[in-house]
């Protein structure tokens, strides 16, 4: 479908990347990787043609249409929710008024066999085709479908695109994106605004896509979920892995292992052949044994290491100043805007050492309720108290609009920092990748992912017992929000943040509150045990409507005898104990590997296998994909016995 062909962009003699070369197939699902700055969002922009590259081509077949969506883009003020997604039905819309032509034009004519009349007849074929292929027969289900997906409501329909924020108008372009179903998607950045639910919806919609997709993500579990083919732009060179995200992980780290490994054995090689041509170079009896060593190191075709980008930001919070046991407390607390109700009846604790996570809808109050707990909004319902000597510490998720565009990086912290810490400001903006000249950069100049670094940075200095983080990860690559994620869960302070990250979540938060439908609801367990019990409660919200709509009908029916009910229970016990068996098999199953992994382990540290070998990892490689499925099918059934338990 696409071809690029050694492909070099370069700045004022620097070059982003150089040489690269990979194809785009039907149905590809690329994740797109690499550091902030490594080229990617350059690299869609080249492909749609709004970048020119300084050498080399990228070849598109005639019928491959493109569909871009860009971190920032601008949204028309003029119409409707509505009327602006229908927009994206405009080739639709064209269509039908060609195929309408035509149809009329055949009905008049009667040269059937003339060239002309068979050209009509061809077009109307291939309009009609790509009508449907579009999906023109169903084009307002469509449209209602995409919204509601997106996190839209039905009553948002009729509103004006004005009224509705950044983060919205982004999901208005990306629905008219879906919609006109393009050949390749092209996706930089789709899930920054937005919510949990919608991500999972939008997972679904691409997976299953008749196209190909290639998109730039830093969210680990929607690339997981979503694609089948992994690009990364290390260096100014590209790595192309037939797999998802972590599974790329793994192998990059075993080509890497396996690199070293031969490199090192081709050293000593070398060194001892060169040790003999050194040691008998003067000795004529063995002159014949010296010139074949010779010509060995001469034809020896030298093994290169992968250059390897190790720059890193350098995260470890201040220890947090001890608060009182009770860090906030929150008592009936709701947030009005006028006559907008955003969410009531907010009643929990946050207790000190406590890492919470904030979810739910855009719009449901997590960022609302954030801004009261750190003062900025008043409440207008219920009291929030903020504990004893509680030192607050606040990420805000728009740090275009807090952050002087004016002021240098430099300065966005000497602004800021008092006492002695002024001395050591070089060496925290150091720590967080600014170096050399660019610590002299102005703030508007810089990406969405320096940005980020910049704000953490000024987190640091000063210690807080209570950091409220406002969806920290968005604009960050992976190997700062994997660094981010680590510090915090080392930080001995109280955490509150707001994210929809899941991976980032995953282990890091014991504590859920979901903001949805005006009310707060609290999880006490991880984020994927809040997945799973949503999940759980939708499917009886399902079935309560089902019951609901059926009432009449089952009114009718006579009752269920007490034949009938012995029967039923002794099912679903009979169903219990298959599950409860299922468990343990899995479980002595999973025993079993992880125990022949961990001997695997032990022998690859001792070096007791041959590390060069691909067959070895072949063979490690198994037995963690096999642990993988165990683990995922003992996690199944484990929902099945919690489903059984509910009857």
């Amino acid at each position: 479908m696409i071809s690029i062909d050694n492909l070099t962009v370069s700045f004022g003699g620097w070059d982003l990347f150089k040489d690269i070369s990979f194809l785009v197939n039907p149905k590809d699902r690329i994740g797109l990787v690499g550091k902030n700055g490594a080229g990617k969002t350059t690299l869609l922009k080249v492909l749609t043609g709004d970048q020119p590259p300084t050498s080399g081509a990228v070849s598109k077949n005639p019928d491959v249409t493109l569909g871009y969506l860009p971190q920032h883009m601008k949204v028309a003020d003029t119409t409707t929710l509505y009327e602006e997604t229908a927009k994206a039905f405009d080739e639709i819309l064209s269509l039908e008024k060609e195929i309408d032509r035509i149809t009329e034009e055949i009905s008049t004519r009667t040269d059937y066999e003339s060239d002309t009349y068979e050209k009509l007849i061809h077009r109307l074929n291939d309009a009609s085709d790509r009508f449907h292929m579009l999906g023109g027969d169903n084009r307002e289900a469509e449209i209602e479908k995409t919204l509601l997906g997106l996190g839209f409501k039905r009553e948002d329909f009729g509103r004006l695109t004005r009224e509705f924020s950044g983060g919205w108008r982004m999901r208005i372009e990306l629905a008219k994106l879906l919609l006109r179903r393009p050949s390749v998607f092209l996706l930089d950045e789709p899930t920054n605004h937005l919510d949990i639910e919608s991500i999972q919806w939008l997972e679904g919609y691409l997976k299953d896509y008749n196209g190909a997709v290639v998109l730039i993500s830093h969210d680990r579990a929607f690339l997981d979920n979503v694609t089948n083919r992994t690009v990364e732009i290390s260096l100014g060179k590209i790595y192309d892995y037939k797999a998802s995200y972590s599974k790329y992980v793994e192998l990059r780290k075993e080509r890497r292992e396996q690199q070293m490994a031969a490199y090192a054995n081709q050293q000593r090689l070398i060194e001892k052949t060169e040790e003999f041509i050194e040691k008998f170079r003067y000795k004529p009896t063995k002159s014949n044994q010296v010139q074949s060593r010779v010509k060995q190191l001469e034809k020896l075709e030298r093994i290169e290491v992968d250059e390897e980008d190790t720059a890193a930001m350098h995260i470890k919070f201040p220890p947090a100043p001890r608060s009182g046991q009770i860090v906030a407390e929150v008592k009936e607390v709701g947030k009005s805007f006028g006559e907008k109700h955003v969410f009531s009846g907010a009643d929990f604790v946050i207790e000190r050492g406590e890492k919470i996570a904030l979810v739910g809808r855009n719009g449901e109050g997590k960022t609302t309720f954030a801004r009261m707990l750190i003062g900025e909004l008043e409440v207008t319902e219920g009291t929030l108290r903020v504990g004893h000597n509680v030192n607050i510490g606040y990420y805000a998720q728009n740090q275009d609009e807090v952050m002087d565009g004016t002021l240098s990086v430099y300065d966005t912290l000497d602004k800021v920092a008092v006492g002695d810490i002024r001395t050591r400001l070089r060496d925290i903006l150091g720590a967080f990748l600014f170096r050399g000249e660019d610590i002299d950069k102005k703030v508007r100049v810089l990406s969405g992912g320096e940005r980020a670094r910049l704000a953490m940075a000024k987190m640091m200095l000063e210690p807080h017992n209570l950091l409220v983080m406002d969806e920290p990860t968005n604009h960050m690559d992976m190997r700062s929000k994997d660094i981010l994620k680590s510090a915090l869960q080392k930080y001995d302070g109280t955490l509150v943040v707001v994210s929809h990250d899941r991976e980032f979540l995953d282990g890091l938060v014991n504590k859920v509150y979901e903001f949805r439908d005006g009310g707060v609801k609290e999880y006490l367990g991880g984020i994927w045990y809040f997945l799973e019990k949503r999940k759980l409660e939708n499917l009886r919200e399902v079935e309560a409507k089902k019951v609901e709509d059926k009432k009449v009908e089952e009114a009718a029916k006579p009752a269920v005898s007490g034949k009938e009910d012995y029967a039923r229970k002794k099912e679903n016990e009979r169903m219990f104990r298959k599950v409860r068996t299922a468990i343990e098999r899995a479980e002595s199953e999973i025993s079993k590997l992880e125990a022949e992994i961990a001997g695997w382990n032990k022998r690859m540290a001792a070096m007791e296998v041959d590390l060069s070998d691909p067959a070895v990892f072949g063979q490690y490689n198994e037995l963690k994909q096999k642990l993988d499925s165990k683990m995922h099918e003992w996690e199944q059934h484990n929902y099945e016995l919690e489903l059984l338990s509910e009857e």
